[in-house]
């Protein structure tokens, strides 16, 4: 039951981690709404199942710590993001099982998670596009794997750490639409709506009644699950 986590968990924190801002008009506190799109290659569609990956999901954030929730048929998982600390709390609901487990990820989880894959080279092509409304710029970057990239940054927006891409931290706006590489998994993220309202507020502290387990338990489960 919990052999596909590590992917939910992986696309999960890549939402949880998808906007990053300098600019105009910031929102503190809110729901953004994305559209993802994979690109996988023929190995990774034969071992991935990728009806368990999330075509479009919601991230509600406020302040430095945001919240995604995603249900697997009988399992439910909630990550608790904090963008300023990139550290995260992971819960897995298991009703069926009665069966509640809360997992703390360091900074070096969540790099784990990802691959730990280097982002670098960010240029600004001049070439402008509305997307969901927004006006953005082509930016093109690498990663340190040989491969290419490209993201389509706004300056209309500022968001705070609970909405936060560490890739991103150095730009001077708000990815809407960009491609990032997870765990050899090239993905593609764009924001549909960003709702500027009231939500939370959140914590990584972890609830009663849940099981704590560390990474390397939750895997040794997940494996032999």
């Amino acid at each position: 039951m919990l052999k596909s986590i590590k992917t939910s968990v992986l696309a999960l924190l890549l939402i949880g981690t998808a906007a990053y801002a300098h600019a105009q008009k910031k929102i503190s506190q809110g729901t953004i709404v994305y559209g993802v799109s994979y690109e996988l290659s023929p190995e990774q569609k034969s071992s991935i199942d990728v009806s368990a990956l999330p075509k479009e999901n919601k991230m509600e954030f406020n302040g430095n710590i945001s919240k995604l929730a995603m249900e697997m048929g009988p399992t439910m998982l909630t990550i608790y993001k904090d963008g300023a600390e990139n550290t995260a709390l992971l819960l897995i609901d298991i009703p069926v099982a009665q069966k509640q487990i809360a997992t703390k990820m360091s900074k070096e989880d969540i790099e784990k998670q990802a691959g730990s894959i280097k982002y670098s080279d960010f240029k600004a092509t001049g070439v402008k596009e509305t997307i969901s409304g927004y006006q953005t710029e082509k930016y093109t970057y690498k990663d340190d794997k040989g491969s290419d990239y490209e993201l389509w940054l706004t300056k209309d927006i500022e968001l705070t750490p609970g909405a936060t891409n560490t890739e991103f931290k150095d730009l001077k706006g708000t990815p809407i639409k960009f491609t990032l590489n997870q765990n050899t998994i090239k993905t593609t993220m764009t924001i549909k709506s960003i709702k500027d309202s009231a939500v939370g507020p959140f914590s990584l502290a972890v609830p009663e009644g849940y099981e704590v387990m560390t990474m390397a338990e939750l895997e040794a489960l997940r494996g032999g699950g």
